[in-house]
């Protein structure tokens, strides 16, 4: 049965999606597409640049005497990523439609699909709450030194004090990025351009993961690192970067994913 879209014409419902194969140096090439979608729409992008940065600086300032907070907070900032960022997959489908770079419509983009979006957005909140609880429980465990403020426990981590603490509570965090962005790599802007049901976007984006192990390792590691450089610069490179990565995301979904109506490559083809 056919449905209709926002835009009130006929969509087919949605089936499975064709999860591709890329090569390691795709996520490179997304970087630049995304750094073209800011450059053509950098006002809307700023606008979101700034609410990243905002969020960061918030985190810092509440919680710079708490640490175990802060680190917390800062790995679900990471945790909800892609659901904060679906403006930016907007802003790009709009680019890549050769429509206006436009504010306002970006805003209540989740109303094209708003049950599955809501139904992750539960998932990631029920992990990143998981993941806070599992951090506290480490502090609580392995941390032995006496407790300074933000300033001095970043020290520690620099000169490897606690080595035991920074082995586990990094492992356990470990584990639960690779869950999260597993399940998230492709799955909000599925939602968003298919209206995909969340388990299907989320089985996808775990198939296209296991179909590019190389591709995924490269992508994830650019995240990082661009986040990190973010919060390194006083939370002003946020303001670029996570726009960028977020533009970014949505050619990486484009690449992944084979449009709607392709046929399944045969076996063992790339």
């Amino acid at each position: 049965m056919s449905q209709q879209n926002d835009t009130g014409t006929a969509a087919e419902e949605p089936v499975f999606p064709t999860v591709r194969e890329v090569d390691a140096g795709a996520p490179l090439r997304w970087i630049g597409r995304g750094i073209g979608d800011f450059r053509a729409c950098p006002i809307p992008s700023l606008f979101y640049g700034f609410c990243f940065a905002a969020m960061g600086l918030l985190v810092t300032m509440v919680f710079e005497h708490a640490y175990e907070y802060t680190a917390a907070m800062t790995s679900g900032f990471l945790l909800v990523g892609p659901f904060l960022a679906m403006g930016l997959y907007e802003i790009s489908r709009r680019h890549e439609e050769g429509q206006t770079c436009a504010l306002l419509p970006t805003l209540t983009v989740w109303r094209r699909n708003a049950g599955n979006i809501g139904i992750f957005a539960v998932v990631l909140g029920v992990v990143f709450l998981v993941w806070a609880r599992a951090s506290l429980v480490i502090f609580a465990l392995f941390y032995t030194n006496e407790l300074p403020n933000l300033s001095g426990f970043l020290n520690q981590l620099v000169t490897l004090e606690n080595l035991e603490f920074l082995l586990v509570y990094f492992s356990v965090g470990l584990l639960f990025a690779c869950i999260v962005f597993a399940a998230s790599v492709i799955s909000v802007p599925l939602m968003l351009d298919r209206n995909q049901d969340a388990i299907s976007s989320m089985l996808a984006s775990i198939g296209a993961l296991a179909r590019n192990p190389g591709a995924m390792v490269v992508w994830a590691s650019l995240i990082v690192i661009l986040t990190i450089i973010g919060f390194l610069s006083f939370h002003l490179g946020l303001v670029v970067l996570m726009p960028i990565v977020g533009h970014a995301s949505w050619h990486a979904y484009r690449d992944l994913v084979a449009p709607a109506g392709d046929a399944p490559p045969p076996t063992g083809a790339r």
